[in-house]
């Protein structure tokens, strides 16, 4: 067993690699008690999975066991050890309009009920796998060491930032950074327009913030198709893209994803 990542601390994506005998047809695992789905890799032999550290987790070892299955019904069994490094996330303050720190009490109830779909949409872990490859940048644009700032906002202290902003002008095409299905599609209270793109085995990538929406739920995009573009709808300071990435659950930092799952290191 080994492991690449940019970093084995919270908000970070960790891929698994495992290397079982030619005659095996699966490769099982589980990290804690949440099961790790592994996938065939090009090179023979080698299978790899995902795991993510989520933003909020605690320094530590995180064990790893994973189980492969040979066509004479073998069983074999491995341990293997991630040690998660602290880290720690900088503060930011931000003036917004007032209405976006308290809203008033009309939209409590939109607003809860957008965090309940967008919970709900992330805590499913679809059986199929439809990324593959690479992922791509969705924007031209630099990338703000945004993600994992705990922000005060107008003097309040704040949940942290769990994506990662990317500059960009209004109007500025968004693209798919890999395929995926559209599960939600449009304009919430907070995030503006919303697209919720499901890669499969509990791989999310949310984009706000947006102009507009050029897809709708239920259609299936590919990587580099355009599913939107820049915009400052919903509480923003200005025009931005703003990319989450869950993986099952766990809240990681998008530019992770970039690193770990790019053409250089498949």
């Amino acid at each position: 067993m080994s492991h690449r990542a940019r970093s084995v601390q919270p908000g970070e994506l960790v891929r698994l690699q495992a290397v079982v005998p030619q005659d095996a047809v699966s490769v099982t695992g589980h990290v804690l008690d949440h099961p790790v789905r592994f996938y065939a890799a090009a090179t023979p032999r080698v299978w790899h999975a995902l795991v993510g550290i989520d933003l909020d987790a605690s320094p530590g070892v995180l064990p790893v066991i994973v189980g492969a299955v040979t066509t004479g019904g073998l069983t074999l069994r491995a341990r293997y050890e991630l040690t998660v490094d602290p880290k720690e996330f900088p503060t930011r303050r931000l003036t917004v309009a007032n209405e976006f720190v308290n809203p008033p009490p009309e939209v409590t109830d939109r607003i809860e009920r957008e965090a309940r779909r967008v919970s709900a949409i992330f805590g499913t872990e679809t059986e199929d796998r439809f990324w593959s490859g690479s992922f791509a940048r969705p924007v031209p644009g630099e990338a703000t060491s945004s993600f994992g700032q705990r922000s005060i906002l107008n003097g309040q202290p704040r949940s942290p930032h769990s994506g990662t902003d990317f500059r960009g002008g209004t109007g500025t095409p968004v693209k798919a950074p890999n395929t995926g299905r559209v599960v939600l599609a449009e304009e919430q209270y907070f995030s503006g327009n919303v697209v919720i793109l499901d890669h499969g085995w509990g791989l999310y990538s949310y984009f706000a913030h947006l102009s507009r929406i050029d897809v709708a739920e239920g259609d299936t995009v590919v990587g580099g198709q355009v599913i939107g573009a820049i915009g400052a709808t919903g509480r923003v300071t200005g025009p931005h893209l703003h990319w989450t990435v869950r993986v099952n659950g766990a809240r990681v930092d998008a530019l992770s994803v970039l690193a770990v799952l790019s053409r250089a290191s498949l």
